[in-house]
């Protein structure tokens, strides 16, 4: 009976510590002036701690790359372009990789023959600043570059005015399967603002060679994946939720539509289909393709 009572002492002085210890890091809904606390400290901390799983190269049997693009204009992705208007509390996704130029992250150079990303060469200076022109000729830059300093700083008075174009994101994506796990799995490799050329056409009809001219730098989206990190999305219906930019992709909220895949003969699908349904058709095909594959693994 005694021991029982020792070993009942014993447990509650480990518990009681860790329990104190958890109620005094418990952040609290409310801050000292009564508004909601945001708590955009503990985010900039997490952010440093980036939780990256990786797959072994001899465990990986099976893999696709492929581009899907991200329509601001879908209802399942207005958390990505609101707020407009950044504040405080909120910004949108574009305003997060703008800030994330002018803290220096790298901006890579498009193809300019295709569409695919090869992350090996950077898009400084002048030619930064250029890519982010407002209008064809280039003539009112968004990004400013100190040619001496190289220091990056944005003009927020065009942005309000480049925001409203800035409708749409291509992203390379790999889906793979790890025979470690046996379970597939599905990473963003990187992501690519798109501008539309034509401000005053936006439903332009749409063509690979409108995209290829749309695509304005790309980012390795592993190496922003910090700074999404920092940034909560705006709720949806639900005040109180906090979900950062990273949370949103890494559970694949978002709506997006395929463009194309990784294929011998090195096409997208606006390549060699016009017609809108059998572009669809195509579509669907290689959608089914991707979602049976595990499936065909274990048939019997």
């Amino acid at each position: 009976m005694k021991k029982i009572g020792v070993i009942a002492l014993l447990t509650g002085l480990f518990i009681f510590p860790l329990t104190l210890s958890a109620q005094l890091n418990e952040i609290p809904f409310f801050d000292s002036k009564g508004n909601v606390n945001i708590a955009t400290t503990e985010l900039d901390t997490l952010a440093d701690t980036i939780a990256v799983t990786q797959h072994r190269r001899d465990d990986i049997v099976w893999s696709r790359v492929v581009y899907r693009v991200i329509d601001m204009r879908d209802k399942q992705n207005y958390q990505l372009y609101f707020p407009t208007r950044p504040n405080k509390e909120y910004r949108n996704l574009f305003t997060v990789m703008i800030d994330a130029i002018c803290d220096g992250v790298n901006v890579y150079k498009k193809n300019p023959r295709d569409i695919k990303p090869e992350f090996d060469e950077l898009l400084e200076g002048e030619e930064l600043s250029r890519a982010f022109a407002f209008d064809e000729d280039k003539s009112s830059d968004l990004i400013q570059v100190d040619p001496v300093t190289n220091q990056r700083t944005f003009n927020n008075y065009r942005y309000m005015q480049y925001v409203r174009n800035q409708l749409k994101f291509l992203i390379q994506e790999i889906i793979f399967y790890d025979k470690h796990t046996s379970r597939m799995y599905s990473k963003i490799i990187g992501i690519a603002p798109l501008y539309a050329l034509h401000p005053d056409n936006v439903e332009s009809k749409e063509t690979m060679g409108y995209f290829r001219g749309s695509v304005i730098c790309w980012f390795a989206f592993d190496e922003l994946r910090p700074y999404l990190a920092k940034q909560y999305a705006i709720p949806n219906g639900n005040d109180t939720q906090r979900m950062t930019f990273d949370d949103f992709f890494s559970q694949k909220l978002y709506a997006s539509y395929l463009l194309g895949d990784s294929n011998m003969f090195n096409r997208m699908l606006l390549d060699y289909v016009i017609d809108p349904a059998k572009v669809r058709k195509e579509q669907n095909r290689i959608e089914n393709e991707l979602l049976n594959f595990e499936q065909d693994l274990w048939e019997y």
